[in-house]
């Protein structure tokens, strides 16, 4: 494996890291409102990923600046050919940081209202939107033979990619149900695991549905099946868990299934990083998109010490608030909140 391939594994795994850690706090903002029946079920929703939300955030944060380091030329053409979708979801990304940071500000149900509206918009357009991107990247974009997208708008809301969107939308709708099931206790947790069996239903014929064409339409690689496979099992087995409301066994099936889908994205791809569906001449490759052999070789000895590092921080955040949260743990509101993004409590 030479650099520019290892640089290409590398990113995928960043992007594997986001979409599982930030797919279950994207899924409990989504359905915070469907499950919260007054502002303390909110808060308690929000407490479950107070504590890790902007932590999660940081893999996109590195995922983006590992592709432009090392891979310069898919930088540019997808920024600038997505610009409108990678836009939205910028927006929603801010939106959602700053309804985090704000709503607890003001003793107020109206102001909390809206913040909570833009939590859930915030988690919505971002699950939405990612599975758009890459089911574009793994269909094909048009390019130019400077490596130019020119593909329109309404070139990129083909079935498939629609089917994408749908994916990841109940992707991470269940695995952030799942989620609130394990992270809390009483009412809550009986209200998200029955969610949750409910969720997996649709999720499995949709992700198997999205799973099966990738393979058969896109993948020129017979290996790629056993991604397809291990997201087959994931699936039965978060569909079982979930209805035996064995919270830990159907949360690690969900993050299985959400890796073995990043597996299959990018396995599909290689060796491309965007095809082009007007000209294969005109594929951005590995090869042809990639920084020079000094930066790459700068950029893993960085990535090596640093990655670990980022690693076992976010394991210890985890650790240190696994407990489940209760209703009865989350205090009246008494003015400013003394830590924000976790509501102050």
């Amino acid at each position: 494996m030479d650099l520019p391939q290892l640089w290409f594994v590398i990113v995928a795994f960043f992007w594997l890291g986001y979409l599982v850690l930030e797919g279950f706090d994207f899924g409990v903002g989504m359905l915070m409102r469907p499950l919260s029946r007054n502002d303390t079920d909110r808060r308690l929703i929000i407490n479950t990923i107070g504590p890790v939300w902007d932590g999660n955030e940081v893999w996109v944060i590195v995922a983006g600046a590992a592709t432009f380091a090392a891979f310069p030329e898919w930088y540019a053409t997808m920024f600038s050919g997505f610009y409108l979708p990678l836009l939205v979801i910028l927006a929603a990304l801010i939106m959602r940081g700053v309804a985090f940071e704000f709503r607890g500000k003001i003793n107020d149900d109206t102001w909390r209202a809206r913040w909570d509206w833009a939590i859930t918009l915030g988690s919505w357009i971002p699950a939405i939107m990612w599975g758009l991107a890459f089911a574009n990247l793994v269909r094909g974009v048009e390019l130019t033979a400077d490596h130019q997208m020119v593909s329109s708008l309404t070139d990129l809301l083909s079935p498939y990619a629609l089917l994408g969107a749908a994916t990841t939308t109940l992707l991470f709708a269940t695995h952030g149900a799942i989620f609130l099931a394990l992270k809390t206790a009483g009412e809550m947790r009986d209200r998200a695991g029955r969610l949750a069996a409910l969720l997996a239903v649709p999720t499995t014929v949709v992700a198997g549905a999205f799973a099966v064409w990738t393979q058969l339409a896109h993948s020129a690689h017979d290996w790629t099946w056993a991604a397809v496979v291990i997201a087959a099992v994931g699936l039965v087995v978060v569909l079982v868990a979930t209805r035996a409301r064995r919270e830990g066994w159907a949360f690690g099936a969900s993050a299985l299934v959400i890796a073995a889908a990043v597996v299959l994205i990018f396995g599909t791809l290689f060796p491309n990083v965007m095809p082009a569906i007007n000209d294969p001449a005109n594929s951005l490759t590995i090869a042809n998109a990639s920084s020079t052999d000094y930066t790459l070789t700068i950029m893993t000895w960085v990535s090596a010490f640093l990655t670990p590092l980022i690693i076992g921080y976010q394991g210890w955040t985890y650790w240190v608030f696994r407990k489940r949260l209760t209703a009865e743990v989350i205090p009246p509101h008494a003015g400013l909140p003394a830590r924000a993004g976790a509501d102050g409590e």
